[in-house]
């Protein structure tokens, strides 16, 4: 479903009832895991390109983007790990006011390294909060982009009947007795245009969601995106302007035994998340 952007749309698919969602699970699946894939799709997709919609600055399809050569690297990507190894500039020390990481580099690596942070800030919990969605948003983006992402992040994530769809109350929080999930774990991230002031990269991460509890009828569960960022640097640091997200690429999963209701509140309590930097 195109939310009006200019360039390839944003396929947005939502809870049964308002549109229409495919592709095949890699295994059988209970029924009600197909409302939480979706559910999934919702927070990360839907909500997400209403923050998008008028966006001039689409990530793909133009034949201008083609990866570049990543700063601090030797000779080119191709047929080397270079792409994929952990490498270059130290992370970073200084932090916004919302917690998220700053001050990154004036570099490809370091828009790469934004771009990472970014994404985890834009994935987790702390967005069904409206104080500290604010926040976020704030740290994030570029001031020009940040008035219009806000009134259509608040707009998404305080309709009711999306938070019911994923088991949260009007408030955005959990049930009694529940402990919700959303965390998103960058893979990798490449360059895809550098122009100095001015950056597009690509974030590849899987994704935590879902409610943990016994009786939980929206489980935790994973599934695998591409953001792609329209990122300028704006008051010494990267900031993004736009992005799109696609599906994928997701690798076969194995076959290993669901974790219980509490070892995966008891996982996701005990092991913190990690500042990203390339």
């Amino acid at each position: 479903m195109s939310l009006g952007q200019d360039g390839p749309p944003t396929r947005t698919r939502f809870p049964e009832g308002h549109g229409t969602h495919g592709g095949a699970t890699r295994r059988a699946q209970p029924r009600r895991a197909l409302v939480t894939v979706v559910s999934i799709i919702v927070l990360l997709i839907a909500a997400l390109a209403f923050a998008n919609r008028g966006s001039h600055h689409s990530a793909a399809g133009s034949g201008d983007n083609a990866p570049s050569t990543t700063a601090g690297s030797s000779g080119s990507h191709g047929g080397s790990s270079a792409a994929t190894a952990p490498t270059g500039e130290k992370p970073v020390t200084g932090k916004s006011a919302a917690g998220i990481p700053s001050g990154f580099a004036h570099t490809e690596q370091g828009a790469q390294s934004a771009a990472a942070n970014y994404a985890v800030a834009l994935g987790g919990d702390g967005m069904f909060d409206a104080n500290r969605r604010h926040q976020i948003v704030g740290a994030v983006y570029a001031p020009s982009a940040t008035a219009k992402v806000q009134g259509d992040l608040d707009k998404a994530y305080a309709d009711t009947a999306f938070l019911q769809r994923i088991g949260l109350k009007a408030n955005g929080t959990a049930p009694t007795g529940m402990t919700f999930i959303s965390r998103v774990n960058p893979v990798g991230a490449k360059t895809v245009k550098f122009a100095g002031d001015s950056a597009t990269v690509s974030v590849w991460y899987s994704s935590l969601f879902g409610l943990a509890g016994e009786g939980s009828t929206n489980p935790v569960s994973e599934s695998w995106y591409t953001n792609t960022f329209d990122m300028t640097w704006s008051g010494n640091d990267w900031k993004i302007t736009s992005f799109q997200q696609k599906d994928g690429p997701a690798p076969v999963g194995r076959d290993q035994a669901a974790a219980s209701a509490q070892d995966m509140t008891d996982a996701v309590s005990g092991f913190g998340g990690f500042t990203y930097a390339r």
